[in-house]
């Protein structure tokens, strides 16, 4: 895919009022489909985030249709914690965006690395607080039909509201809908390389047990300060998450129980049959193997 727009470029569009109503404030983060903008709702003076796409994305019809899914998918999971969507509609000149809600705070692959430099591991007492809101998002994902296809640390936004610890669900872009056609052309593997499934990689049919698995992974790299398989060479990746070992989490938090390994075992299993069947047993069982209320 071709490069995107340079940050002077798309600064160009910093006053510009969308669809009447949401005027473009300043830059909040730029990506290879598109720019999120933080953006004043002029009518009810709330502070929002307008999603873009570049101007050689917005030209593929893939692409768009692939926003109005990450949209649906967002709407019909309205009271979960996925990224709030507020609003949808056309830039001045006709490219697509979404309005969302505005978030501030930091995702969980900054937090882990902030943390790692400082020699510090996650408290295993805060698991339930960040994983519990993603199983229930996934949950009711998967009820209706919506695999994410892309969970890792960076899709994962952490905000403080009220006082109390808020987390979001991001980036359903490569989400798949199950009783759509499919948008991935063949031979595209959606998803992050370290938290993609065993299946993915060889091609099989994407089935909610991919969500597991890259579930398990985060929960992996949030407790042990790796990811399982850190390793950037991509054909011996492969051959690792198909075909290898499953690694140890004790031997990086030996703090943590033994039987925490039977518990990665299960949870990053190369066969899915023998993998945890939900996201929230995969949940559960690490929250009894720590000795923490789920």
């Amino acid at each position: 895919m071709a490069a995107g727009p340079n940050r002077e470029t798309l600064e160009l569009r910093i006053g510009e009022v969308v669809k009447g109503r949401y005027r473009l404030d300043g830059i909040v983060g730029i990506g290879g489909q598109g720019a999120v903008y933080r953006a004043t709702d002029l009518k009810d003076h709330d502070q929002v985030a307008v999603k873009i796409l570049h101007d050689a994305v917005d030209k593929d019809p893939s692409s768009r249709e692939r926003l109005v899914r990450e949209a649906q998918a967002l709407m019909a999971l309205a009271g979960t914690s996925a990224l709030q969507v507020l609003d949808q509609g056309f830039t001045a000149e006709g490219k697509l965006c979404l309005v969302q809600e505005l978030l501030v705070g930091e995702d969980l692959e900054s937090a882990l690395r902030k943390m790692e430099r400082q020699g510090l591991v996650f408290r295993v007492a805060d698991i339930p607080f960040l994983f519990h809101p993603i199983v229930e998002t996934l949950e009711r994902a998967h009820a209706i039909g919506i695999i994410h296809r892309d969970l890792k640390p960076e899709n994962v936004f952490m905000q403080t509201v009220q006082g109390r610890m808020v987390v979001r669900l991001m980036d359903f872009g490569f989400a798949k809908f199950e009783r759509m056609k499919k948008l991935t052309m063949d031979g595209f593997v959606a998803g992050s390389p370290a938290y993609i499934a065993p299946e993915t990689w060889a091609e099989r049919p994407v089935t909610p047990l991919v969500d597991v698995y890259a579930l398990g992974a985060m929960m992996y790299r949030t407790l042990a300060s790796r990811t399982p398989f850190p390793i950037d060479n991509l054909v011996e990746l492969f051959r690792l998450v198909t075909r290898g070992e499953r690694p140890s989490l004790h031997a990086f938090r030996p703090d943590l129980p033994v039987e925490v390994d039977r518990w990665t075992q299960q949870a990053l299993a190369a066969d899915p049959k023998i993998r945890f069947q939900t996201p929230r047993a995969v949940y559960r069982s690490l929250c009894d193997v720590l000795g923490i209320p789920p």
